[in-house]
C-alpha cells in the first residue's frame, strides 16, 4: 500500500483540488457560473437594465402592440385606422422628431436585450428553472418566471426588432459597416435582410408568427414593471425566488 500523504487530507488541499482557496471564496469566473448574482459586473447591469426598462417600458410596449398590427397592414389597407397606426408606430405622429424618438427608443430595446441576455443566467443549479413558467406558484412568481422565459425563447425576435429599428432612424450610422467589408460584398444584403425581417412579411405562416411575437415586448414590457413596482413600492426583492 502507497503511503498516505496527509498533506492530501488537509482542507485547504481539498479545496484547492476543487477549484476553490483556502479561504472557501470562488474565483470570478466560478462565482459567474454558480451564483452571478453576487458578482459586480451582474449587479451593475442590473441596474442598467433596471434603470433603461423603468424609463422605456411604456415605449417599448405601444411598440410592440402597433408593430403587431401593422404585419397586416396590406390585408387591413381599407381600415381608415391603419394608416394611423402605421404612423404611429414610425413616427409616433409627430414626424422627424418622432423619428429620433423612435431610433433612441430601439436603441433603449436593443440595450435591454443585451443586458437582459447576461443577467438572465441564474446561476448552473437554477437555469432550467428559468427556461419556464411555474404556473402553480404565486403571481409574483408567475410574474418574473414570464420575463425571463419569454426573454430566453424570444431573445433574437427581439434584438432584430431593435438593430433593424435603429437602422431605420438612423442609416448612416451603419455605413461603418463599409469599413470592415470596402467592397460591399455582404453590408447591402444584409441590411436587406435586417429591414425584411423586421416585418416578416414573407408569407402567410411569417406574418403569423410576427404578428405573434410582436407582443412578447409588450409582455416583457407589462412584467418588467410590476417587477419595479415590486422593488420600488413594495421594498422586495425583483426577483421572488423564495415563493
Amino acid at each position: 500500500m502507497a503511503p498516505i500523504d496527509a498533506e492530501v487530507y488537509r482542507p485547504s488541499v481539498r479545496k484547492r483540488a476543487m477549484g476553490g482557496d483556502p479561504d472557501g471564496k470562488m474565483g470570478g469566473w466560478q462565482q459567474w457560473l454558480e451564483q452571478p448574482q453576487k458578482v459586480w459586473l451582474h449587479n451593475a447591469l442590473f441596474q442598467i437594465h433596471y434603470l433603461v426598462g423603468a424609463l422605456a417600458g411604456a415605449y417599448v410596449g405601444l411598440m410592440g402592440v402597433t408593430g403587431s398590427l401593422i404585419v397586416y397592414r396590406n390585408e387591413l389597407s381599407r381600415w381608415p385606422s391603419i394608416q394611423w397606426l402605421v404612423k404611429l408606430h414610425t413616427t409616433l405622429l409627430a414626424g422627424a422628431t418622432g423619428r429620433l424618438v423612435n431610433g433612441v427608443g430601439a436603441a433603449s430595446l436593443t440595450l435591454l436585450c443585451l443586458t437582459g441576455a447576461i443577467i438572465w443566467w441564474p446561476g448552473r443549479k437554477h437555469w432550467r428553472r428559468s427556461l419556464t413558467v411555474s404556473w402553480g406558484a404565486h403571481f409574483a412568481r408567475i410574474n418574473w418566471d414570464l420575463h425571463s422565459a419569454l426573454g430566453f425563447w424570444c431573445f433574437l425576435f427581439v434584438l432584430v426588432w431593435g438593430v433593424s429599428g435603429v437602422y431605420f432612424a438612423f442609416p448612416h450610422w451603419f455605413g461603418v459597416l463599409l469599413l470592415l467589408d470596402p467592397g460591399d460584398r455582404v453590408t447591402d444584403q444584409a441590411l436587406f435582410w435586417l429591414s425584411a425581417l423586421h416585418f416578416g412579411r414573407f408569407d402567410s405562416f411569417t406574418k403569423a408568427v410576427w404578428a405573434l411575437m410582436g407582443l412578447v415586448p409588450a409582455a416583457l414590457a407589462f412584467t418588467g414593471t410590476f417587477v419595479c413596482c415590486r422593488r420600488v413600492i413594495y421594498k422586495k426583492p425583483p426577483n421572488p425566488a423564495s415563493l
